[in-house]
């Protein structure tokens, strides 16, 4: 030790334990993603999100999946998000890479999926000159986000991605789009993290009011024909066991939409399946023939509904929705309840035991109309005449051998239909689709998320011919990465959903459907090959005496991806079928060989292309 008398070196100054760190933009990020507790993301680095990239190489907490195009990233966040019920994150650079984000975002809108899509932008002094690969994404996004920011300066990027988080994971989920200029990522600021967000404006109402619980509970005591119309709403809502015991406890038959299959169990003897136009026949005519719906986390989509005005004409309605823009949009509300579908269903069921202590309704006469239809109507299908598999029976088989706890991933069209149709949901997050976009090339990349989401549970990606050609690349992520996804392909060498509308509604001219990707002699592409190459597994499946064989094979493969390229009939169709723009009550079953609509009734007839021949919306 040195004399007292010799002076110690002077040490800089330690700052305060309370100074804020001074931290890039780009630092910024990263460090805002780790306190929100972000461990997975998707994204493909460019020239203006390079910063963060740079910063993101370090990150020892956040595994960052490089996918092959920006879709794929946003498609894989939302699988995630669905299948993990957590905030999923899409990270993608300026211009093309920020567009090419816009149909998953959309499909997020859509489908109330909480997605975080960070982007990057050229520098501020740049915006408006027409920069290379710049895109005014903010605007571009707007009608299809909850909110999107645009961040020019270092200093507001935490409480930004703070309040973001927030929009995307709280009331209705959605998609948020943060922008950040590549000057903000690579500039300097103190890093505050706010100890609160606060959103003027922002107050999404999840304790609904008494008085309409109240209301709601009494129109149930009375009801004699009551449905639950459960809608995706309770599953985003976590209100799955909350709904089940509010079903028991009123005897009332309960329908699950195509996005909420699994939100009920479908073994359960009050579940009467989905409802739509491909939906079962107790279940729509059930919601016809109601004279009470509760739609819960429901928004009276036009594929529920048929022609709204002559939907469930002698129905009263609760509805129940976080978002009260939902509320009597379509079918006016006798009772509106705004709120948080799993607070409402456990104060609605509270209140129903308060009105009915007397005694509950006698649903007697109803459950025997339900049960004759489940009875005279059950779900089945026709075997092809053409030699070729059952794409229903191979769909069936995967859901049989591979059991509830997996998560099935769909593309669009006949195939997600089927997989609606013909796999049993016994709880949430089970199944993932694209429902309101309608997303052809969904499947592939939110079965990939949904794998990261939830590495234990097996996960199938159920595809068709025509959605698999359009983000197949994924299986390279999917290689390289060690997620090993199965992938069944009902290959009917077709679009097929809109070849059975031609069919149908267009004299049977098949124009520009055909795909070539089932043919013996000329597959184009040839799936077993393609697969190989990306070294994955492939199989093929052409005789109904291997099907099972196939699939098990893929269950016991689990160090790589498995493609099975299952060649079924093209002329399978969905059924049953409600034509676009009529009543339900005009439902088709799927016994018949060939739709024989009523011919009374306009713009019914098999051959009528003047209004049920409208393509709009059916991309699959």
């Amino acid at each position: 030790m040195p004399p007292e008398s010799t002076p110690l070196p002077s040490a800089p100054p330690r700052p305060r334990s309370n100074a804020p760190e001074i931290l890039t933009g780009s630092g910024a990020i990263l460090r805002s993603l780790e306190k929100l507790g972000v461990t997975d993301v998707f994204g493909l680095p460019g020239g203006a999100i390079i910063p963060f990239y740079d910063e993101l190489m370090a990150s020892t907490t956040i595994r960052h999946i490089l996918v092959r195009h920006e879709q794929g990233a946003g498609h894989a966040a939302e699988g995630y998000a669905a299948a993990s019920g957590k905030v999923g994150v899409a990270i993608a650079t300026s211009g093309p890479g920020a567009t090419n984000l816009v149909t998953a975002i959309a499909d997020a809108y859509m489908d109330s999926v909480p997605l975080l899509a960070i982007t990057g932008q050229v520098f501020s002094t740049l915006m408006g000159t027409d920069a290379f690969q710049e895109a005014d994404i903010v605007g571009i996004t707007m009608p299809i986000t909850k909110h999107s920011f645009l961040v020019t300066k270092p200093e507001d990027i935490p409480a930004t991605l703070a309040a973001a988080y927030q929009i995307a994971s709280t009331g209705r989920p959605g998609p948020v789009l943060v922008d950040i200029t590549k000057d903000a990522q690579q500039n300097s600021a103190p890093f505050v993290w706010p100890d609160s967000v606060e959103l003027p404006g922002y107050r999404p109402v999840t304790k609904a009011h008494g008085k309409q619980i109240t209301a709601a509970a009494q129109l149930l005591s009375e009801s004699r024909r009551p449905v639950f119309y459960v809608g995706g709403g309770v599953i985003r809502a976590g209100a799955s066991k909350e709904l089940l015991a509010l079903a028991e406890a009123t005897g009332a038959p309960v329908v699950t939409t195509l996005m909420a299959r699994g939100a009920f169990p479908d073994t359960h003897p009050q579940h009467l399946g989905m409802p739509g136009m491909h939906g079962t026949v107790p279940a729509v005519l059930g919601l016809q023939e109601s004279d009470l719906i509760i739609a819960l986390g429901a928004r009276f989509d036009d594929r529920v509904t048929g022609k709204a005005e002559l939907f469930a004409p002698d129905a009263k309605v609760v509805h129940v929705d976080i978002d009260p823009a939902e509320i009597s949009k379509i079918r006016i509300a006798d009772v509106p309840i705004v709120g948080d579908a799993r607070e409402v269903v456990i104060d609605l069921t509270a209140a129903y035991a308060d009105v009915t202590a007397g005694g509950k309704p006698d649903l007697t006469d109803w459950w025997a109309r339900l049960d004759g239809l489940r009875a005279e109507f059950p779900l089945g299908y026709s075997e092809p005449d053409d030699g070729l598999l059952s794409p229903q029976h191979v769909i069936q088989r995967i859901g049989e051998l591979t059991g509830p706890e997996a998560v099935y991933a769909s593309g669009v069209g006949q195939h997600q239909m089927w997989a609606a149709q013909f796999i049993k949901y016994e709880r949430p997050h089970s199944w993932l689709n694209s429902g309101g976009a309608g997303t052809m090339g969904y499947s592939v990349p939110a079965a990939m998320g949904a794998k990261v989401g939830q590495p234990d549970r097996v996960v199938w990606a159920i595809d068709g011919d025509g959605c698999f050609q359009m983000t197949n690349q994924e299986l390279a992520t999917c290689v390289i990465n060690d997620i090993p996804i199965k992938v069944a392909i009902i290959n009917n060498s077709s679009l097929g959903m809109v070849r059975q509308w031609q069919t149908l509604f267009y004299e049977g001219r098949h124009s520009f459907t055909d795909l070539n990707t089932g043919h013996e002699t000329r597959m184009v592409p040839d799936f077993v090959k393609l697969a190989d190459a990306y070294g994955a597994l492939g199989i093929r499946v052409r005789k109904e005496d291997e099907i099972d064989a196939a699939i098990k094979l893929a269950l016991e493969t689990n160090d790589r991806p498995v493609v099975i390229d299952f060649v079924v009939s093209r002329d399978a169709m969905v059924w049953p079928m409600v034509p676009q723009g009529v009543s339900n009550s005009l439902i088709q079953h799927a016994r018949e060989l060939a739709p024989e609509w009523d011919d009374e009734a306009p713009g019914t007839s098999a051959t009528d292309t003047t209004r049920d021949g409208d393509m709009t919306g059916e991309h699959a």
